[in-house]
């Protein structure tokens, strides 16, 4: 029997995703073609809901597995996720431990937590009630994001938290709370980064981090990153589009 995602994330194997922001089941379908080890479906920053994410999970057809990041921490999108059936959740702003706590109660069911039971596609849309409800709180990936200076500045608080799976850091939000909006590579950001990446390794969590740019993965799986997000399906299909005008005009030059 294949390991699940939280096994596989747990034991700190590289896992290798992108970003998906444009609610096209045909396109997901595509990248779960390339050997891409998840996909991370955003719900925060693009057009999608939860009905949008589920033709992309209906359409790869468990060929890779999907997280879907929340728009916010709020109970009712934690159970609208898990019910499309997905791997796990990925839930941005999380900046204190009793926060943390809170998602994983609402991501379990009783009596590890307060996640309510209702028949969708995660059940077999009540075909397999039962078996999902014994499997799916061992199972189940629970992703917070560090992309706030309070995350930071609360990370050993929130590392302890018992049924986190791993920590995302989240550059471009950081960077923006620090007031250096956009400045990634700025000094001080840069330090923020590295907090996180040390408390983490401190505690032996598994640590994700994205990166729109695929030469720099190589770089974060030296420093231990283990979940890495790899730019996105819009700017994928964007660079291949201008690397293919490009050597065609190139020909008559």
């Amino acid at each position: 029997m294949k390991d699940s995602f939280r096994s596989r994330l747990k034991r700190k194997e590289t896992l290798i995703g992108t970003l998906l922001t444009l609610p096209s089941p045909d396109l997901a379908e595509v990248l779960a073609l390339t050997g891409l080890d998840w996909l991370f479906v955003d719900l925060e920053h693009s057009p999608m809901d939860a009905g949008a994410a589920q033709a992309i999970l209906q359409a790869v057809a468990g060929r890779v597995d999907c997280l879907l990041r929340l728009p916010l921490n709020d109970e009712i999108w934690i159970k609208k996720a898990l019910d499309t059936g997905a791997t796990g959740i990925i839930v941005p702003q999380v900046n204190t431990a009793e926060e943390a706590r809170r998602v994983v109660r609402l991501s379990r069911y009783p009596p590890q937590g307060a996640r309510s039971v209702g028949l969708a596609r995660a059940h077999g849309y009540g075909a397999n009630l039962q078996e999902y409800l014994n499997r799916a709180n061992d199972e189940v990936t629970v992703v917070i994001q560090a992309e706030h200076v309070a995350a930071v500045q609360n990370i050993e608080e929130l590392v302890a938290v018992e049924g986190i799976d791993a920590i995302l850091v989240g550059p471009y939000d950081l960077s923006a709370s620090m007031g250096l909006i956009g400045q990634v590579e700025h000094p001080d950001v840069q330090a923020a980064i590295d907090r996180v990446r040390q408390v983490c390794q401190e505690r032996g969590l598994p640590l994700g981090i994205f990166t729109a740019a695929a030469e720099r993965a190589a770089g974060y799986l030296t420093q231990g990153y283990s979940l890495l997000a790899v730019g996105s399906d819009a700017l994928m299909v964007s660079q291949a589009a201008k690397d293919a005008v490009r050597k065609v005009r190139n020909l008559n030059s």
